[in-house]
């Protein structure tokens, strides 16, 4: 059929043709935005899943519900490595001046400008223009001691106090807070736990790899009181079914009852599967209905598109050992799989292989839900890694074979 009509959109963040089966989660959160804006409390939002399960799609819809109700927002992602002043600084200084900074300076304002010229250069930041800083230092000793967990609740604060003064509010988004380092995360958490104290127009909401409510429970204890942790899985089977095809009716297009198990069976209902066994299966079918028979003829084409690039990205990043570790794991099926069990697969003993399954874990490419279990962050990448290494080198330890 003609690709040039072809509804689905697989791709990262990409916005969905049909946003099915998260209108509970949107709804709340934009109660939550409406309570915020009243000058009412709101717990901020931590959006948890695995990969391909729409968190960023997510994410980047409420802040275009925050942005159409009036907040001013900034939304970064945190890539590993990256130092989160660095990210943040461009965003809150273009936020800043959304609140109309240089038309009508007032002292909420100027106080705010000063604290993040004076943030900026504690934590090295460049491109802060000189039209944030003022002969005059109106927030003495505020964001500038180099101290994260100090410095970045003061610069909240202060953007907040001048959100209020304008009577809007702020939302800051955060996408893969996994990559977030211990001291950042437990930065962020505090910034949002002195504004809730002062009842201050702010609203946060993040998303990341399941792991991360126990991240922000180390970090510090009172998170999990802090945030609400909503969990964003799966597809229900009839809201899969709506993703699949209502996209592809609006188009006139139909599959018949064949073709749409067989889809959902091979996507597992997950988000980011479905956009690309939609595309692939349309751009592959010859005419509509798309049968079961195209949907066969065309598996092999998906998984390799999918082997070629939303496997392989992840699985390029890995050191050999790192490999072998997940190809174990997946020797064990799909999870989770106790670490000892991991270990007795490569022939070996628990803690020689502890660094590799952290290394693993920092990469985001596994989790531990409970303690002593392992368990993949990308659906189905234990069948991946099976058709990428087919064979596995099991050695059985030497005390299981006397």
């Amino acid at each position: 059929m003609d690709r040039r009509n072809n509804p689905y959109v697989p791709g990262a963040g990409l916005q969905p043709p049909e946003l099915a089966g998260r209108d509970r989660l949107l709804s709340d959160a934009s109660i939550d935005m409406d309570r915020v804006l009243a000058g009412r409390p709101a717990k901020g939002l931590i959006l948890l899943g695995l990969r391909g399960v729409g968190k960023t799609v997510l994410l980047n819809r409420l802040r275009a519900t925050a942005d159409q109700k009036g907040f001013r927002t900034a939304r970064i992602e945190a890539p590993e490595g990256a130092s989160l002043p660095q990210l943040l600084v461009p965003e809150l200084r273009r936020l800043l001046h959304g609140l109309d900074l240089r038309q009508a300076a007032t002292h909420q304002l100027r106080r705010a400008a000063n604290v993040l010229a004076k943030f900026a250069r504690a934590f090295k930041v460049k491109a802060v223009d000189v039209d944030l800083e003022f002969s005059l230092d109106l927030a003495p000793g505020e964001g500038d001691s180099g101290d994260l967990e100090q410095d970045l609740p003061q610069l909240l604060v202060a953007l907040a106090e001048a959100a209020a003064d304008r009577q809007t509010a702020i939302g800051l988004f955060i996408d893969e807070i996994q990559y977030l380092s211990a001291s950042e995360l437990a930065a962020v958490i505090v910034a949002c736990h002195e504004i809730g104290q002062r009842n201050l127009p702010f609203l946060f909401i993040g998303a990341g790899l399941p792991q991360v409510a126990a991240l922000a429970g180390r970090a510090k204890s009172y998170a999990e009181r802090l945030f609400d942790y909503p969990q964003v899985g799966a597809l229900e089977t009839d809201d899969a079914r709506d993703a699949l095809l209502k996209p592809a009716h609006a188009e006139g297009v139909a599959f018949d009852d064949e073709a749409a198990e067989q889809v959902l069976q091979a996507a597992e209902n997950y988000p980011y599967f479905l956009q690309e066994w939609g595309f692939q299966v349309w751009n592959a079918a010859p005419k509509s209905p798309i049968t079961g028979a195209m949907v066969r003829a065309a598996s092999p084409g998906v998984v390799a598109q999918l082997d070629n690039n939303f496997f392989r990205v992840r699985f390029d990043r890995l050191t050999p050992l790192e490999q072998k570790y997940l190809r174990a794991m997946a020797e064990l099926g799909p999870g989770p799989h106790g670490t000892g069990r991991i270990a007795e697969t490569l022939g070996v003993r628990t803690p020689s292989v502890a660094m590799v399954r952290q290394r693993l874990i920092t990469k985001g490419m596994v989790w531990s839900q409970r303690h002593g279990e392992t368990a993949f962050t990308v659906p189905m990448f234990d069948a991946f890694m099976k058709r990428q290494m087919p064979e596995l080198l099991m050695h059985v330890p030497q005390a299981r074979s006397r």
